[in-house]
């Protein structure tokens, strides 16, 4: 048998994979469109009808809504302002908790703290890694004011239990749909289910302009809230003659015409870029399925996976060595990529467990866990979300061979790296 790499044989291959790049002609001649007409950005903290955006950003919008079924899209300048803007629009105040998971990027957890909330971590599912509906009912106290469900690695959460345990205890649900755009539940789009959605345009996601973000929803009254939010409420408020103004203070989260234009032409690709995802994360399940102690995505009936990345679950009884030996020697086996150089394409787990850091394990806020108007003791100790720590630092292997631009020849050498270390792992032990 061959000698693995990582004790000094030959790798499988050492050729960069290709780079992972959407932007075409397409965006450049919008960009110089837009550059052209010199109107860069068009918004005015202002009551007048540039409020809204210029004509590009309100196109952008308009396109997006249309290609996700739904009432308003609402751009911003990156996910997590989307995050911070849902939360206000729900009405989240100091003394009030929020229900969020414990592995998902660390803003998702944040944005309750920016307005004084206080983040309570749920755990994940066993297999598709979103909120487990069983944990988030125990989680529930009478503070618990929403639900921010992550659509973690594309895969949609079990979206039914947590919308009948959200409207049993009359709770507003938002979902973090940064790694899942046009992933669907039952059919139904994410980001359309709960009350508000919020999507990812940052440079590593499906689609991108560089930085951005897009709201979505079907509520009038969240809506105007979300753009109060967005875009200096305080200055709104008056003369639109908004008569509740609670968390209509405002900032400065608004996306650009340039990014605008970018968008609207990333948009067209998001299609066909999410069958290529899916494509490809099919050639590999058939093939790394057939590894014993390598359990492939498990995907709810009717849903919809969009493969931000393919997360695996490791047996280490199975396999004979631990996730991370096994790790490193595939990274030895087989290469990064164009314009990842030096950040491989496979990592052991993903985010440490967030109720980890030292934000929580301080309390290191000036209000929020520490304000006189919360009347709860919440817990963030090590062990509070079981499957979240055994899936990071045991079992979960996450990967983005699928993406679009691989080939067959690639995709081939990712399964004879696989099939070379789980053929020797006696070398490793």
């Amino acid at each position: 048998m061959p000698k693995l790499a990582i004790k000094g044989g030959t790798p499988v291959r050492t050729e960069l994979f290709p780079a992972y790049n959407t932007i075409g002609s397409e965006e450049k001649e919008a960009v110089m469109k837009v550059l052209d007409s010199g109107n860069l950005s068009q918004f005015l903290g202002a009551w007048h009808k540039d409020f809204y955006g210029g004509p590009t950003v309100q196109q952008f919008e308009s396109d997006w809504a249309s290609a996700f079924n739904c009432k308003y899209a609402i751009s911003v300048n990156s996910n997590t302002s989307g995050l911070f803007s849902a939360i206000g629009a729900c009405g989240i105040q100091a003394g009030d908790e929020v229900i969020v998971s414990a592995y998902t990027m660390s803003a998702s957890a944040l944005a309750p703290i920016i307005y004084g909330a206080v983040p309570v971590f749920a755990d994940v599912d066993d297999n598709n890694f979103g909120l487990c509906p069983e944990s988030i009912e125990r989680c529930i106290t009478p503070r618990t004011k929403a639900i921010l469900v992550v659509h973690i690695f594309g895969n949609p959460a079990k979206m039914d239990e947590i919308m009948r345990i959200a409207k049993k205890h009359n709770l507003c649900v938002i979902e973090d749909c940064a790694q899942a755009p046009l992933a669907s539940y039952k059919d139904q789009e994410v980001g359309t289910i709960g009350d508000i959605g919020i999507f990812s345009l940052n440079y590593h996601k499906h689609i991108h302009t560089g930085e951005g973000g897009v709201l979505t929803t079907n509520n009038d009254e969240l809506a105007e809230r979300i753009y109060l939010i967005r875009n200096h409420g305080e200055n709104i408020v008056e003369p639109k003659g908004v008569e509740n103004v609670f968390n209509s203070h405002g900032f400065n989260f608004r996306m650009t015409e340039m990014e605008a234009a970018v968008g609207i032409q990333q948009l067209k690709k998001l299609p066909g870029l999410i069958d290529q995802r899916i494509g490809n994360a099919a050639k590999l399940e058939t093939a790394l399925s057939k590894i014993e102690g390598i359990q492939t995505p498990v995907i709810e009936e009717g849903s919809k996976h969009v493969f931000y990345v393919q997360a695996l679950r490791f047996d280490q009884e199975k396999i004979g060595v631990d996730r991370n030996t096994f790790v490193n020697a595939l990274k030895a086996e087989i290469p990064s990529a164009v314009l990842r150089e030096d950040t491989p394409l496979i990592g052991a787990g993903y985010v440490k467990p967030l109720y980890l850091q030292p934000l929580y394990q301080q309390r290191a806020t000036h209000c929020s866990f520490n304000c006189e108007k919360y009347k709860g003791e919440v817990d963030y100790s090590k062990g509070i979300c079981p499957n979240v720590e055994k899936l990071h630092f045991h079992e979960l292997v996450t990967h983005e061979y699928m993406r679009p631009g691989m080939s067959d020849k690639d995709i081939a050498d990712v399964i004879e790296a696989f099939n070379k270390v789980a053929l020797n792992v006696e070398e490793l032990r």
